[in-house]
């Protein structure tokens, strides 16, 4: 005669695989986080080869360009109105870039999954909206900003006073590469700090090195004087 098995023993094995894979899914869920980063980290070094083929034909001029969130949140630059003012006759660096390299998915970081919000701009008691939807790729044909500041001081690389501490190239948004939730429109700075100070970037260094972030660390990248 077959025995079947217990209530007792079913429960058992459900409870064991249930344990099993709150041990496991966050191990496979991490393991793919890092995968996505290493692909992200290969994208900004061959951005950083465009940047050098670009500098080659236009006397090692960085690109006169600027990115999403300069053209259609101009605002942030309120502080430099003769900057602000040029914005709108530049074209977008994916663009400019677009002639020295081999496909825009260069561009594309694969865990870019949208932003509600610019990580680094927190006014009026909120962080400020940037809503890009399903990625910011999708959107704005490119997963990274640019440090513009570079562009409106027509800086060359050798123009750099710490080269391997200024950011040129950095992911849209921290919360990509790290379990935590992005950033809304409606969180309170309580909420921002918290959560932005958990974030990850991949980031392209002056020197033309991309390597992984902390938000204080790119806070740092960007308190370097060009």
């Amino acid at each position: 005669m077959k025995r079947g098995f217990t209530l007792i023993e079913l429960l058992v094995v459900i409870a064991i695989i249930a344990i099993l894979a709150a041990i496991l899914f966050p191990v496979f869920a991490s393991s793919k986080r890092q995968a996505k980063q290493t692909v992200c980290v290969g994208n900004l070094k061959q951005a950083a080869d465009a940047t050098i083929l670009y500098m080659a034909d236009y006397e090692e001029m960085f690109p006169n360009a600027v990115d999403a969130s300069d053209k259609w949140s101009s605002d942030i630059w309120n502080s430099h109105p003769e900057w602000k003012d040029r914005i709108m006759s530049m074209p977008l660096l994916v663009d400019v870039l677009q002639l020295y390299c081999k496909n825009r998915d260069m561009f594309h970081c694969p865990a870019d999954n949208g932003t509600e919000a610019l990580d680094q701009h927190f006014e009026n008691g909120h962080p400020k909206p940037f809503k890009t939807s399903p990625s910011m790729f999708q959107t704005y044909k490119s997963s990274y900003f640019f440090r513009t500041e570079i562009a409106f001081r027509y800086l060359t690389q050798s123009g750099f006073k710490l080269p391997a501490n200024v950011n040129y190239l950095f992911d849209g948004a921290g919360h990509w590469h790290v379990p935590e939730r992005a950033l809304t429109q409606n969180d309170d700075y309580g909420a921002w700090a918290d959560l932005t100070h958990k974030y990850r970037y991949n980031c392209l260094f002056g020197d033309m090195h991309a390597r992984s972030v902390t938000y204080d660390q790119l806070q740092a990248a960007w308190s370097v004087q060009l």
